[in-house]
This record gives C-alpha cells, sequence and structure tokens, in this order.
C-alpha cells in the first residue's frame, strides 16, 4: 500500500511542487490539497492520509492549532510532518511539541523531500535538526529536569534515548548498542511510557529540554 499524504499549504505553487516530487514515487500517494488549517480536520477525517504535510504559518489557523485539533479529535490520527521555510522558526518548535512528527524545510531537494515521507510515514525515527535542538534547550526549564529525574530510566533505556535524539532508527540503534531490533522496540517503549511521551518527537523534546543531552 502506498504512503497517502495531504499537502496544506496556503501557496499554491509549494503545493504543486511538493505533489510532482511525491506523485513520481511509487510508494507515495497524493490524495489531497489544503489551503490552510481550518480545511484540515475534515480532509483528515474523510480521506485518512497517512501523513499530513502541513505548513505552519497560514492566515485563518496556523499548522500549531491544526496539529493540536488532528490529534485531539482523530483516532488514530496521521503523522504530521511541519514543512516551513526557517528551520529556527519558533513556530516550527512550538508545533513539534504540539504532536507534529518531523520536520521538512521547503527549500530541501526532491530526494530529501521523499525521504522525509518516508521516515515520518515510518515512525521508526526523527527529524529534528540542529537549530531546532538548540531552541529546545534554550527552553529548557526545572520542571523538564524535575520530569526526567522521575522517570527513572534504567541505563539501557538512557542509552537508546541518546541515540534517538540523534535521529537514529530503531535497526540502526539496534547495530550500535548491539541489540536485537525488537528489543530496542521494547526499550523504546519504555522509554516513552515513563517520560509520558507521545511519540519520539515529544522523547527527544524532553531529553534536551531537561538537559538530559546538549545541542552538541
Amino acid at each position: 500500500m502506498p504512503i497517502t499524504v495531504l499537502l496544506v499549504d496556503d501557496e499554491p505553487l509549494v503545493r504543486a511542487g511538493l505533489r510532482a516530487v511525491l506523485t513520481a514515487q511509487p510508494d507515495i500517494e497524493v490524495v489531497g490539497e489544503a489551503a490552510d488549517g481550518a480545511a484540515v480536520l475534515p480532509l483528515v477525517r474523510s480521506l485518512r492520509p497517512d501523513l499530513v504535510a502541513m505548513d505552519v504559518r497560514m492566515p485563518l489557523m496556523d499548522g500549531i492549532e491544526a496539529t493540536r485539533l488532528v490529534l485531539r479529535t482523530v483516532d488514530p490520527p496521521p503523522k504530521i510532518m511541519v514543512v516551513t521555510t526557517f528551520e529556527n522558526d519558533d513556530y516550527v518548535y512550538d508545533a513539534l511539541r504540539a504532536g507534529a512528527n518531523g520536520f521538512l524545510l521547503k527549500r530541501a531537494a526532491p530526494a530529501e523531500i521523499v525521504r522525509a515521507v518516508r521516515t515520518v510515514a515510518a515512525g521508526d525515527s526523527l527529524l529534528f535538526p540542529a537549530a531546532l535542538r538548540g531552541l529546545a534547550a534554550a527552553r529548557g526549564n526545572e520542571r523538564a529536569r524535575a520530569a526526567m529525574e522521575r522517570a527513572g530510566l534504567t541505563t539501557r533505556e538512557e542509552d537508546v534515548l541518546r541515540l534517538m535524539t540523534r535521529g537514529m532508527s530503531n535497526p540502526e540503534i539496534a547495530r550500535s548498542l548491539l541489540l536485537g531490533t525488537e528489543t530496542v522496540k521494547s526499550h523504546v517503549s519504555a522509554v516513552l511510557a515513563k517520560l509520558g511521551a507521545r511519540d519520539r518527537t515529544q522523547a527527544v523534546i524532553a531529553a534536551y529540554e531537561s538537559g538530559f543531552v546538549s545541542p552538541g
């Protein structure tokens, strides 16, 4: 089955460019488009896309609120990939904190766009650029540090979380730690549960905001 994608951007040329790149791939299908975040929820409910490529700055409803709305009302929700012009945009970081699963720059090369869609759709690795790591660390606070301490991660779970912050997939983590992939999946699930994180993005944000890892 192909990865089904909903494109959301108020610029028709951006949508057209993404559509051209993605529909050229045999494993990706663009099932719909929207020009504003306000149109996202009804389209997600009717089309049931695997992934929403979501602009963050739109006139009526921005991508942050649209992301929150979809995650709050659709079960199971699609993966949401933030699409924006600037990687150090606070809007992008807020969208990731709201539950978006990954990140793509509008100026990305076609091969990068395709890789990003496949990566976010797979859900076992993470797109979290260096600029956003810095934003996460800058927003660190005592609450985040206390939550990390309360989580009580085991040494192995800490190892797995560190590699998650590097954007490694489960198979890559397994090779790095000389573990089986299923064992890594179990550790990732435990990390998410202990941190109260919805997904890998939330866990990585917690790791940077708490100071568990640093942007460098």
